[in-house]
Formats: structure tokens, C-alpha cells, sequence
């Protein structure tokens, strides 16, 4: 047998013990999905009146929608890592990875069906998130080929996130400390363009705003679905995805390659 045709039964077998955890176990997907769906009732309902007359002449309620509707969809991406650093954790914790490589398969399928199965968590509660932003009155104006570049890029900073979240579930040595350190990530849309325009910040707060790795993919975000261009923050986004995702695989391969002390 190849090593490619080891590599993507084991990757298969691994993806297909954790979508079964998840059927097990619906009330992580619903929380994924309803701490966002709340956050965007909150801001667009109870904020958006107030909020979105500062985003123009014709700002208000339906407009302030279409704004903080990339900021959620970033929350919930987020949200998405605390489930897989804890689920990492939980195998550490339990052994199950140690086992696993005592085992005749192809090592990285263990951290691959993590990742995979993540992944196809978190687009289908991006998916039921966007249905909730549209029934609120998120109207995007999107074209065909703008909508398949926002899953593009939706997908590239979920892989980016996922590993990430992968890599501090292995650096972990408690179930508990996995479920904390993803924690500041959510907050990255609130320290962003996420909910208000970074140019009504103070200066301290706004230089880490612009800087920050989730600004320029909820602009890009912004600008496909909404219309309004681009411009370098594509680059930027995709920069962001790239070097966040190789530099947190090649951490968690050589954290997971490395030997486990008691």
C-alpha cells in the first residue's frame, strides 16, 4: 500500500471518529451556532439603532446589519476553536493519542481528522449563521463568483483558527486550560471592524485594531458581500491565513511528535 493510500484511509478513519462524536454530542454544534445567532439578535436589535446611525446619513437598524454581519461570522469561527482545543485535550488527557502512536498508521491522520472534522463543523454553523443574519435583514449584494471567494476565504481563516486551536489543545495538559486559551480570540472581532469602524477608536486602540489578523478578513468579508472594494485587505487577509495556519501545523506536528511526560 502507498503512503498516499495509507495517509488518506487513515485521515478517513480518524475524520469519520470524530463527525460520529459530534452526531453524539449535537449540543456543541447548537452552542456554536446560538452563541453567535444571540450576539447578532443583541447588536442588531437592542445596539443597532444607536450604532448604525454613525455609519452615515442613511445608517440605522438594516444597514448596521449588513455592517456587524462579517463581525459574527468571525465569532463564530472563533467560538469553533474552544470545542476543538477541548476535544484535543480530552484525547490527551485520556491517552488516546498516546495509543494512537503506538499504532501501525499514518501519524499525522490523527491531528488531520481533528482538523477536517472541525472544519465541516464550522461551515455548517457559518451556513445556519448567515440565515439567521438574512432573516435580521442582512441583504448582501454578493454575485456568484463574490459569494464562492467569501467561502474561500471564509474556509482559509477556519483552517488558519483550527489548527491553531489544535496546536494549543496539544500544549495543554488539562481539559480545562484547553477550554480557556482560545477565549481571546472572540474577542479579536470586538478589537477590530468587527462591530464599529476602527477610525472612532482611541489611537492605541485603533493601531491594534488595523494590525490585528481578523481586520482585514472581516473588510475583505465586507467588501465581497456588500459590494464596496477590497483593495489591499485581500492580500492581507490571505497573508494572515497562510502564515497563521503553516507556522500552527509545523507547532502542533512537533508537538504532537514530541515525548509525553508524566
Amino acid at each position: 500500500m502507498s503512503t498516499l493510500t495509507l495517509a488518506l484511509r487513515d485521515s478517513h478513519t480518524m475524520l469519520r471518529r470524530n463527525l460520529l462524536h459530534m452526531r453524539r454530542y449535537p449540543s456543541l454544534t447548537l452552542m456554536l451556532v446560538g452563541i453567535p445567532v444571540v450576539l447578532l439578535l443583541l447588536f442588531v436589535y437592542v445596539f443597532g439603532g444607536t450604532l448604525g446611525a454613525g455609519l452615515g446619513p442613511t445608517g440605522g437598524r438594516a444597514e448596521y446589519a449588513n455592517y456587524v454581519t462579517p463581525g459574527i461570522l468571525l465569532i463564530t469561527v472563533a467560538s469553533a476553536a474552544q470545542g476543538t482545543a477541548i476535544s484535543v485535550a480530552m484525547d490527551m488527557a485520556e491517552g488516546i493519542l498516546a495509543r494512537f502512536r503506538t499504532m501501525a498508521i499514518f501519524r499525522p491522520s490523527v491531528l488531520t481528522g481533528h482538523v477536517v472534522g472541525s472544519v465541516l463543523q464550522t461551515m455548517l454553523s457559518l451556513a445556519a449563521v448567515t440565515g439567521a443574519a438574512l432573516l435580521v435583514g442582512f441583504r448582501p449584494t454578493a454575485s456568484a463568483v463574490e459569494w464562492l471567494a467569501t467561502i474561500g476565504v471564509l474556509t482559509m481563516v477556519t483552517v488558519a483558527v483550527t489548527w491553531l486551536s489544535v496546536a494549543l489543545g496539544l500544549v495543554t495538559r488539562s481539559v480545562e486550560t484547553a477550554s480557556n486559551l482560545p477565549m481571546p480570540l472572540v474577542l479579536l472581532p470586538f478589537l477590530g471592524s468587527g462591530f464599529v469602524p476602527t477610525d472612532s477608536m482611541p489611537t492605541p486602540v485603533r493601531l491594534f485594531a488595523d494590525y490585528q489578523p481578523f481586520t482585514p478578513v472581516m473588510e475583505t468579508l465586507r467588501g465581497l458581500l456588500l459590494g464596496g472594494g477590497i483593495g489591499a485587505n485581500g492580500l492581507l487577509a490571505v497573508g494572515w491565513c497562510v502564515v497563521i495556519t503553516v507556522g500552527c501545523f509545523c507547532w502542533a506536528k512537533a508537538l504532537y511528535n514530541r515525548p509525553r511526560t508524566a
